[in-house]
């Protein structure tokens, strides 16, 4: 029986999902006794790390949106196995930027990979994992690549190869991947919340910690031992 609780990150490039993670991890430490672990996808683990490096890196033609669902869920298959629901099953908060609901708006509504594929890929490995909340961080296309320049730019000079193969997909892919998010919340009222990501950080932390709060009631009845 899962006791902790999952909540996951979505979202366009740029909309701020890694400062969010950490102003979220941050806060509940502070407030809620329950140990906090953030992660990432895809990636998380070592292997699904060394996955995360043939999806991220290189030219934007070289791999089908087939080929990216299934590499994005060997990735995850490993990262769910070894780091996310033991954390759960330890009572922890894990908070991931990016889950499932990327490879259905990545590759299946803005790409062409067949959505049954991606819907069977979603039952059997993520299974009854599904987020808690999930909270899509919304922001216009063309603001969100332009804020990408910048940390494309220092990612090139810390490491060398820069992980920017998605950003260059394309306005038109963009734009597509932004109604796929919305498509998305729509469809999942009960988990999914929407948060206006184009504002200062501060202002779009508060609400997510307005979305949040709810649930953190749950973890303050239950016992974490």
């Amino acid at each position: 029986m899962r006791r902790g609780l999952f909540i996951t990150f979505e979202g366009g490039e740029g909309g701020g999902k890694s400062t969010q993670v950490k102003l979220l991890a941050q806060r509940l430490r502070e407030e809620v006794r329950r140990a906090v672990l953030t992660t990432r996808e895809p990636g998380g683990t070592e292997m699904a790390e060394r996955i995360r490096a043939l999806l991220v890196t290189g030219e934007p033609e070289t791999l089908s949106s087939t080929a990216e669902a299934l590499l994005n869920y060997a990735a995850r298959d490993d990262h769910l196995r070894r780091l996310i629901r033991p954390a759960l099953a330890a009572g922890k908060v894990v908070i991931s930027d990016r889950f499932m609901d990327s490879t259905r708006a990545y590759q299946g509504y803005a790409g062409d990979c067949p959505l049954s594929l991606i819907d069977a890929l979603e039952r059997d490995v993520v299974g009854e994992t599904v987020p808690d909340m999930t909270i899509i961080l919304d922001i216009a296309p063309e603001k969100g690549l332009s804020r990408t320049r910048s940390r494309m730019e220092e990612q090139s000079q810390t490491r060398g190869e820069r992980e920017d193969r998605f950003e260059r997909f394309g306005l038109s892919f963009h734009r597509k991947l932004r109604e796929a998010y919305l498509r998305i919340a729509e469809e999942n009222p009960s988990r999914c919340v929407i948060i206006d990501a184009a504002r200062p950080p501060e202002e779009v932390a508060a609400d997510v910690w307005r979305a949040v709060a709810p649930l953190l009631e749950r973890l303050k009845t239950e016992d974490p031992s």
